[in-house]
């Protein structure tokens, strides 16, 4: 192996290695249920929710007078600003913060809920149960991006935000806002006489460029001339990352197993009619997460979670998403006919994955093993072997009753 291909997988190595063993600090604020009924709490008694780290950003005023705004609006929406890392209370992660808000304000059908955003730190996100009627997807990624906005603060974008939301025109916001980013960005051509700002743009990319391509050429081959070495990187890569996936999905299913029989064990039996079949879906998520072998089975006890919490509540809304439960509740159903298959399915989608069969794009999937050691996703694992795949995680069967039914036979 040349010095050159050494120096290279060493680099990768080194990368790697970082980004598995930088854990940051847990937030002070606790796991996610604990942090996600505090904010649910506090939402209860006002619209807007500003963790203290942007109280400076948004102080009490300004607080106050996004609150009187959503108000007037008479639409159900609410704010929640507050930073998200990585290894916090929601992973760093606005669609777990929005879920978890969402599954603690079961008293509300409809919700409009704006957040920060965790891809981007300077903008902000928007969600809607149980459909997106209000454009709140789109309104709220405009919001940001126009140019009035451009040196505006946190509170005035999230005023702006309100505002696109309540005019229901999200959708064309957002065309309009991004309409110039794709123009006027090409390189010049050599003799055009371009300015000096095109020049340095044209430096730059090829100085961001060339090396990146010269690293993809030199790794591909790599790959190509060492048959017998190169394969063991990726497969460590992957299995590495996918323990990682594994090892907080984990955490996460511990937490919300715990979260649901601490809620049943406060509930009053007069009261909560469904507290038996929380009982039954508490008994069943600690039973698959003791005995869980992959993300399939962690994923199958957050939705026995789901469906607990449900029960509790007397109020089910939709399951969590068929294409990957790990998306979160989904806010829709749609018709799905699996490919080499006449029936079409109907099922619960996310956002994400509506965009994605909308836009005839194949959505995201949780992927299982088959017994011959191929990687599928994970509806495509015969239902007899699978109770995910037998129940769609709650869009073809509730998943207690998948799991009660596989219980039986297995006696």
């Amino acid at each position: 192996m040349s010095t050159d291909v050494k120096r290279v997988i060493t680099a990768l190595a080194a990368l790697l290695l970082t980004a598995l063993t930088s854990t940051p600090a847990r937030a002070a604020d606790g796991d996610g249920p604990s942090a996600g009924q505090r904010i649910a709490s506090a939402l209860r008694t006002s619209p807007v929710y500003v963790d203290e780290a942007y109280a400076d950003a948004v102080p009490p005023a300004r607080q106050r007078q996004l609150a009187d705004r959503i108000r007037r609006t008479g639409l159900p929406i609410k704010v929640v600003l507050r930073p998200l890392t990585k290894g916090d209370a929601f992973d760093g992660d606005s669609d777990v913060l929005a879920g978890t808000v969402r599954d603690r304000l079961p008293e509300r059908r409809e919700l409009i809920l704006i957040t920060t955003d965790s891809d981007f730190s300077d903008s902000l996100k928007g969600y809607e149960w149980p459909s997106d009627s209000h454009q709140t997807r789109d309104a709220v990624s405009a919001a940001g991006l126009l140019d009035e906005m451009r040196d505006a603060g946190l509170a005035d974008v999230t005023a702006k935000a309100v505002d696109l939301v309540a005019e229901g025109k999200g959708r064309q916001r957002y065309e309009e806002a991004t309409a110039d980013l794709d123009g006027g960005s090409q390189p010049a051509e050599s003799g055009s006489g371009s300015g000096s700002g095109s020049g340095s743009g044209w430096m730059l990319w090829s100085l961001v460029a060339v090396p990146a391509l010269a690293l993809t050429v030199l790794a591909t081959r790599t790959v190509l001339r060492s048959r017998e070495a190169a394969p063991a990187v990726p497969q460590l890569v992957f299995a590495t990352a996918r323990a990682a996936d594994e090892a907080e999905l984990r955490r996460r299913a511990e937490a919300e197993v715990l979260a649901l029989g601490e809620t049943t064990q406060a509930a009053d039996v007069a009261t909560t009619p469904g507290l038996q079949h929380a009982l039954d879906a508490y008994a069943a998520a600690g039973t698959v997460l003791d005995e869980a072998r992959g993300l399939p089975d962690l994923a199958g006890v957050l939705a026995l979670a789901q469906e607990g919490r449900d029960a509790l509540t007397g109020s089910p809304g939709l399951p969590l998403c068929f294409f990957n439960p790990l998306h979160g509740r989904a806010v829709r159903r749609t018709g799905w006919r699996p490919l080499g298959r006449r029936e079409r399915l109907d099922v619960a989608v996310c956002q994400e994955c509506a965009d994605a069969l909308r836009e005839r794009r194949a959505p995201e999937v949780l992927t299982d093993t088959t017994r011959d050691g191929r990687t599928v996703p994970y509806f495509e694992v015969p239902a007899g072997r699978s109770v995910w795949a037998a129940t769609g995680y709650g869009s073809l069967m509730s998943p207690l009753d998948g799991f009660t039914s596989r219980l039986l036979k297995t006696r």
